[in-house]
């Protein structure tokens, strides 16, 4: 569905299903030059299954008018203002890579409005290299291909050919493509640059007090999973109810392990909506 967010048409799908805001809702929040089509099976599934769904495009990605934020923190303000113009009252909040930031930031300035927080591959702080903030802004697509490849554990990681045209590598590539032709100019590297830039991560992490699960990639070179360390313990010394699943995948957790991820972003929703209701 479209909705008015800061004067802005913004861009969310719903699952199959007309929103409720008597139902508990989650946001699915993309990465770095995507879209909401990265959680297509997640959100459709929670949708099917009690709960209100808003997959979406960030500002300036594909279906939502720019221009894009800079920053996690306008990002995160972004999402409140979404959940308003939504009519839903407060949500679960599942982001992935950059979307992990912007779930992390609003579960700490938001938290009257966080159910919970699932951060799909994600690394506090998220630095990005010098070389690839330069070829996002220069030669976007080698920065382009550079992530792709980075993103994946394996060339052909199931389901990556159960028939002819399905190759999970060639799909995210044509995405992040497609997200660069529909979008603002420089948009990799303004993504990359918000990333770069969250210097409060930590510190926000001190602020929680819903659950939060992380949902890592035991083969994930962009956001190992030895790069949580610090936000595990930060989010325990605050007190918040944390746990971490890990799966044997790389960065592209969705799309190499679907079901995996699917499970362990659903069973935490349901736990973090029955916290809520005691």
């Amino acid at each position: 569905m479209n909705l008015t967010v800061q004067g802005k048409t913004a861009y969310a799908y719903t699952g199959g299903k007309r929103f409720d805001p008597v139902l508990p809702t989650a946001v699915f929040v993309h990465g770095a030059q995507h879209d909401h089509s990265v959680w297509a099976l997640q959100s459709r599934y929670f949708a099917h299954h009690g709960l209100n769904v808003l997959a979406v495009d960030l500002p300036g990605h594909c279906r939502s008018e720019g221009p894009a934020k800079t920053s996690i923190e306008a990002l995160a303000d972004w999402l409140a203002d979404l959940l308003d113009a939504a009519g839903a009252p407060g949500a679960l909040v599942i982001g992935h890579s950059m979307g992990s930031l912007v779930a992390l930031d609003f579960a700490a300035r938001y938290p009257a409005r966080a159910l919970g927080a699932a951060l799909v591959a994600t690394a506090v702080p998220m630095a990005v290299s010098d070389a690839l903030l330069d070829a996002a802004l220069n030669r976007e697509p080698e920065a382009i291909e550079l992530v792709n490849r980075w993103s994946h554990s394996t060339i052909a990681a199931k389901p990556s050919c159960p028939a002819p045209g399905f190759w999970l590598h060639g799909v995210n590539q044509r995405l992040m493509e497609r997200v660069s032709a529909r979008g603002e100019p420089n948009l990799f590297h303004t993504d990359f640059a918000a990333c770069n830039g969250y210097a409060h991560g930590l510190e926000r992490a001190a602020q929680v007090r819903c659950p939060v699960r992380l949902v890592l990639g035991a083969k994930d070179m962009m956001t190992p999973a030895r790069a949580t360390r610090a936000l595990v313990d930060a989010l325990k010394a605050a007190g918040a109810p944390v746990d971490v699943v890990t799966l044997d995948a790389g960065h592209a957790l969705m799309s190499e392990q679907p079901d995996g991820t699917l499970d362990a972003v659903y069973t935490f929703a349901r736990s973090a909506a029955a916290m809520q209701r005691t």
